[in-house]
């Protein structure tokens, strides 16, 4: 009994170090250029049995479980900061990427692994279906403060959380086709069409649920709103999942929806996803990290091949791909080429990679190496550069206006009352007005305004200066208008738009 409560406290001591070490070396991902999944990553390779030899793990049903359960947080997480007004004007193109985009490498890669690795060419094609897809996890991370243009963010951002079904359609189709001697194309078919047309509706209709049940139900604790939110991204998921349907895109679609309406607690519910979702990253890549055996992925042969099939994928698959699903769509040629370096590999593929080892196809643990190195590639080469290519291309853009935070109030929880904190930024309208010219609804008060480190006691001539921090105490019913007003931003928000054109 004593031997087993030390090696409890021992498993609970590593775990905490792990955490610790994870969050610390974030600090280094920034300083350094290098995306945060690489060192979660290394972290997890580090303590695992080819490093230190503190954790030995070789169990694919477990990766591919906490994977996944990983996989739904963050994009719950990413689809409820995802701004509708965003991505209502690139749906088409994004989907277009997400659907044509993933088959178009699909098949590249595959002519390239199928050469390159000496595999038939169904297992080449499987290849490709794994490594098509652009990872969500990655791409929400890489992309987050860096105020790359808002059509451009907002479309990788759509085509990350909207190509996970094709790439799962096709690795289980392909799969499907090496341990099967019969394989109905047309059944295959029907079935991708009901994933994707399914998972949309259960993701809407889930979506909607939640945010009524949200601002509807009063719970005792303004804690259990964030949780209470986090069940109907498993709902969505599960749900899905059990009609033979997408539960990724089922997520995504239900976060956008909930993410998009006006919730209670809405503060509060943001800020734990976004912890939430850091936390499910870090047990995401270090159990992957864990998963990988360095001493057999880091050989020379399997580097050269992942490297070759990589710059395959990085340099002429992804752009082709790209350019060919934008066709009729209004993207400069700069824009699809910023698009097409920034289709970053992360998780999905390695967790794509763990189906044809549960599945004990031969030639798994070597398509497993090569995945991994492959993604590896992508995320030290492509999201290293992703914003020095958006600052070459002149794609940065300066924030128009800042996110307008509600701070809930817990004295008051019953009164249906919060807390708004906004930040004046030079292109908005109210800048240079005084609180009595700005008409704000009868529910709506500014209790006071924090100017160059003060606290400054508003009144009816304080006038509104950029930089300045505003508390607006104000009615849930009243929030929708009060929004609009301090969003409000000058008539050169559309510059560059015009003179592009």
């Amino acid at each position: 009994m004593i031997q087993e409560l030390l090696e409890s406290n021992q498993f609970i001591m590593l775990v905490a170090l792990l955490l610790i070490v994870s969050i610390v070396v974030t600090k280094f991902s920034t300083r350094l250029g290098v995306p945060s999944l690489v060192l979660f990553i290394g972290v997890g390779m580090l303590v695992g049995s080819d490093g230190l030899g503190f954790i030995y793990f070789d169990n694919p049903e477990i990766a591919q479980l906490i994977g996944v359960f990983a996989l739904i947080v963050i994009l719950f997480e990413g689809g409820m900061q995802t701004k509708w007004r965003d991505i209502r004007s690139v749906i088409a193109p994004s989907i277009s990427m997400a659907t044509v985009g993933v088959v178009l490498t699909t098949g590249i890669v595959a002519i390239a692994s199928k050469y390159i690795l000496q595999l038939s060419w169904v297992e080449a094609m499987l290849v490709g279906a794994i490594v098509g897809s652009t990872d969500a996890a990655a791409t929400f991370a890489v992309l987050k403060g860096k105020n790359i243009r808002g059509k451009l963010e907002a479309t990788l951002e759509a085509e990350s959380g909207t190509n996970d079904p094709m790439a799962v359609f096709l690795t289980i189709t392909f799969i499907q086709l090496l341990t099967t001697s019969e394989a109905n194309f047309l059944l295959m078919t029907g079935k991708f069409f009901w994933q994707m047309g399914a998972g949309f509706l259960i993701g809407a209709l889930i979506g909607y649920l939640g945010s009524f049940a949200l601002n509807r139900i009063n719970l005792d604790s303004s804690g259990l709103y964030p949780l209470f939110a986090l069940g109907f991204a498993f709902l969505a998921y599960s749900t899905s999942s059990l009609l033979q349907a997408s539960g990724l895109l089922s997520v995504y679609v239900a976060a956008v929806l909930i993410g998009n309406a006006e919730l209670a607690y809405r503060y509060s519910i943001l800020r734990f996803h976004e912890g939430f979702g850091w936390m499910a990253q870090i047990l995401m890549f270090i159990i992957l990290g864990l998963f990988v055996f360095p001493t057999e992925v880091f050989t020379l042969p399997v580097m050269i091949k992942g490297l070759l099939i990589a710059l395959v994928l990085i340099l002429i698959a992804r752009p082709i791909a790209t350019y060919l699903s934008l066709l009729g769509f209004s993207f400069t040629n700069k824009e699809k080429l910023f698009l097409s370096w920034a289709g970053l590999r992360g998780a999905v593929p390695i967790v794509l990679a763990l189906f044809p080892m549960m599945a004990g196809l031969e030639n798994s643990q070597v398509i497993f190496n090569v995945v991994f190195f492959i993604v590896l590639t992508s995320a030290l080469v492509q999201g290293s550069s992703i914003n020095w290519v958006a600052e070459r291309f002149n794609l940065v853009s300066d924030k128009l206006t800042n996110p307008i935070h509600s701070l809930e109030l817990i004295s008051i929880g019953k009164a249906n009352v919060e807390m708004m904190e906004f930040d004046v930024m030079e292109s908005n309208q109210i800048v240079g007005q005084t609180l009595e010219n700005i008409e704000l609804p009868d529910r709506a008060l500014i209790n006071a305004i924090i100017r160059d480190g003060d606290v400054i006691t508003p009144y009816g001539q304080t006038e509104i200066k950029t930089g300045d921090t505003l508390y607006i105490l104000v009615s849930r019913k009243s929030k929708k208008e009060v929004k609009r007003l301090l969003e409000a931003v000058v008539d050169h928000e559309t510059e560059y738009e015009k003179s592009r054109a």
